[in-house]
């Protein structure tokens, strides 16, 4: 299986391309897609070449997910109470797959009925754990939180380009906070970061304690690391882990 074939490089994707041509009888490959024009041409090679495809959508209302969480413990002969698949899709977060691996995590270290009690022993503090919350935590300086919600999230499949992508953005609005240019509107400064108006407070919170050199330093680990990722490195995790050390302590800088 081929997970995230969107995020495929231009190279890998053509080689995947290419292989379609000519597949070996005795394989059968699976290309998951998120989803929208990104990668769009090899899923076209690949119904072109035969391939069958199915467009899954996923729940998108909290009540939805819920009944996702308790049919997934069902298929699995097992049974979760309601308030327990609440905390966990309240845990977890809306992240479908996210949801899918938690649940098989607690289905395999668990025995019997699933309560609320057995979700928050293992959830606890891990409400969408994903690349904004790993982002945020390295922009403010705090390493340690930064690191555990990178493991986490590495954990449950979030996707090391989507991780190092939110570190971009977060960068990118620190550099903007730190040193608005004189006579710029909210509106405007939101566009230029990139981010809802309602997020320049919070931007301008995280921005404090920044330097330019920090915020310069900080910019080439993310394009160092997005080379690492998308094939010039061997472990993408290690580029990830050493991404967010060196985030924070540019920030420690000042």
């Amino acid at each position: 299986m081929l997970r995230s074939s969107q995020d495929l490089t231009k190279d890998l994707a053509a080689t995947v391309t290419d292989y379609l041509k000519d597949p070996a009888d005795d394989v059968n490959l699976v290309l998951t897609h998120a989803g929208g024009n990104k990668g769009k041409a090899l899923l076209q090679a690949a119904v072109k070449a035969g391939a069958q495809r199915v467009d899954c959508k996923g729940p998108s209302k909290p009540a939805e997910r819920v009944a996702f969480v308790r049919s997934e413990f069902s298929r699995a002969g097992r049974q979760i109470t309601a308030d327990a698949a609440q905390a966990l899709v309240d845990s977890v977060g809306s992240e479908l797959r996210e949801i899918a691996a938690a649940c098989t995590q607690l289905v395999a270290d668990t025995e019997g009925r699933v309560d609320a009690a057995a979700v928050a022993r293992y959830h606890s503090g891990r409400a969408e754990a994903s690349g904004f919350t790993v982002a945020d935590r390295a922009v403010e300086g705090r390493l340690p939180e930064a690191l555990e919600q990178l493991r986490w999230s590495l954990a449950v499949g979030t996707a090391p380009v989507l991780i190092n992508s939110a570190l971009a953005g977060a960068v990118r609005g620190i550099a903007v906070a730190a040193q608005p240019p004189r006579g710029v509107s909210e509106a405007e400064l939101a566009k230029r970061a990139k981010v809802p108006p309602w997020k320049l407070r919070t931007l301008r919170q995280q921005a404090r304690g920044w330097s330019p050199a920090g915020v310069t330093r900080a910019m080439a680990v993310i394009a160092e690391t997005d080379a690492l990722i998308k094939g010039a490195g061997r472990d993408p995790e290690y580029a990830l882990e050493r991404a967010v050390i060196e985030i924070a302590r540019a920030r420690a800088r000042g």
